[in-house]
């Protein structure tokens, strides 16, 4: 529980240091300080597979699974790498609310930050949840297989293409219980509004980004546990790959249109891992075979978006 708790100080130090002192003061992120951001959590989600292996080697840290210390670090970068490109399924949705909700540039930092928050909390309930169950029904694993595989053919078949924040359950919902204003005062969520208190965009857009964060473990929290069921490398590769979240949005969010194959990169990453789930009590995949798929994947994605043209609209 010791390692636990130093994870969980150092992740507050994190989140601490970046609204407190380089995010003080509200302003636009350009994509130079997130192109720099971006690559900070990266270096230090990938440095810490040498404390994976530290802990793992010197005995530190609990090992149910037997793992060895160089078998631990592939999980974990296999496990990041993973949460990594589905995240970049979330970074559109980001966008969209954003948009919908008419959320300055200045203040969307503030709301993603929020949004860590909470996305941490859920994972981990969420993760020790998995786990448990996992070690304790064997068969679980298949239906997270088939729950990938159904989520692989939705996305391919762009089910989610034209998802309205102001016309889903959650918006509706939050209108019955909270008065809401469309009025944005600087970046509070809650302003005073003929004597009653009134959630402006930016926290109705917080509870939906927070709320469609919980779908999106759905769907990464299984992919993950094909990788292991090893709680601390879930957990650690899983909000290491969150925090790096923020910046990844406002490096990528603006580039979305070019990058239009990506969406099929995810559709093959969570293909394989359902059927990676649904066959891992016969076949034993290896390490080095999901993080090349992963990687060919994103890397295919990306130069197919990047060779083939978008066809011309005929007039």
């Amino acid at each position: 529980m010791l390692i636990w708790g130093l994870f969980l100080v150092l992740i507050i130090i994190f989140l601490a240091l970046d609204l407190g002192v380089f995010n003080k003061e509200d302003h636009v992120i350009k994509t130079k300080e997130a192109s720099i951001w971006t690559a900070v959590w990266v270096t230090v989600a990938l440095a810490f597979s040498g404390v994976i292996y530290w802990l793992f080697s010197s005995g530190l840290i609990e090992n149910p699974t037997g793992l060895t210390p160089k078998g631990a670090v592939l999980k974990y970068i296999t496990g990041y790498l993973i949460e990594l490109s589905l995240s970049i399924d979330n970074v559109f949705v980001i966008a969209v609310i954003f948009t919908s909700f008419k959320i300055p540039l200045i203040y969307q930092h503030r709301v993603l930050f929020w949004g860590i928050l909470g996305a941490i909390v859920f994972r981990a309930l969420m993760i020790l949840f998995g786990v448990a169950l996992i070690t304790r029904f064997d068969w679980i694993i298949y239906v997270f297989g088939v729950f990938l595989l159904y989520t692989a053919f939705k996305m391919l078949k762009g089910d989610d293409d034209n998802f309205d924040p102001k016309n889903s359950f959650v918006f509706r919902q939050i209108k019955k219980v909270y008065p809401i204003t469309t009025q944005i005062n600087g970046h509070d969520f809650f302003i005073k509004k003929m004597g009653l208190n009134a959630a402006t965009p930016l926290f109705v857009a917080l509870i939906v980004i927070e709320l469609t964060d919980i779908l999106f473990a759905l769907d990464s929290i299984p992919a993950i546990l094909a990788i292991t069921a090893d709680p601390f490398i879930v957990f650690t590769s899983n909000i290491l790959a969150i925090l790096g979240l923020r910046s990844m949005y406002f490096l990528i969010s603006r580039m979305l249109q070019k990058f239009r194959f990506i969406n099929y990169s995810l559709v093959v990453i969570l293909a394989f891992v359902g059927i990676k789930m649904l066959l891992s009590h016969h076949v034993e995949f290896p390490e080095w075979l999901s993080l090349g798929v992963i990687a060919l994947a994103l890397i295919g994605g990306i130069v197919a978006s990047l060779v083939i043209k978008e066809k011309e609209e005929i007039a």
